[in-house]
């Protein structure tokens, strides 16, 4: 069977890529079986740098194919803000509640019209046999208020099109149909396919 590690440290990533890949005869790692990987980088400007810098260094530390994800929010009022500091928005160490409070707050009083957002995942496969990446995008809308208490991150305040309910409303396996994670990883499947 086949290895790959995924570079993340993320509980709720590593849930995620686990059962979308789950039907692969793939044996996957996380960096929990490398604790000694160093804190991975996100230094670049773009999700596909940040997402090929982790999956680079993982593959040269543990000699594994490493497969690395980079996502974020994507708000049009914003100029596609947050992006890549989604996860450090309000801060670094910011807790998921207070990045959510600092856009909610930067959006207030914007109009349900203009509160267009996506979702982007952006993976990266580094190994022996080079490089793959892909890329899914969620399109939809921002909540005025937080609801639900499923997923992580901006998943309580994000209503993907043809949806009423947010991300945090939705079962795990309604948002692991549809999700940017999941469209990314659609297309990363083929790729491990055939490798």
């Amino acid at each position: 069977m086949n290895r790959i590690v995924l570079a993340t440290r993320n509980k709720h990533k590593t849930e995620e890529i686990k059962t979308i890949l789950k039907d692969l005869r793939l044996e996957i790692l996380t960096l929990n079986d490398f604790p000694d990987v160093p804190v991975l980088k996100e230094e670049g400007s773009t999700f596909r740098e940040n997402s090929l810098q982790k999956a680079h260094a993982v593959h040269l530390y543990t000699k594994i194919p490493a497969l690395a994800d980079d996502s974020g929010l994507e708000v049009f009022f914003l100029n596609g803000r947050p992006g890549v500091i989604s996860a450090r928005y309000a801060g670094d160490g910011a807790t998921d509640e207070e990045n959510n409070e600092k856009l909610l707050g930067q959006m207030r009083g914007v109009a349900p019209r203009r509160r267009g957002a996506q979702f982007r995942a952006v993976l990266t496969l580094f190994g022996d046999n080079g490089t793959e990446v892909t890329e899914g995008i969620c399109p939809g809308r921002l909540a005025e208020l937080p609801r639900g208490t499923n997923g992580f991150g901006y998943d309580p305040i994000f209503i993907p099109d043809g949806f009423s309910r947010t991300y945090a409303e939705l079962t795990a396996e309604e948002k692991n149909l549809i999700s940017h994670r999941a469209r990314a990883l659609a297309a990363m499947r083929q790729v491990l396919r055939e490798r």
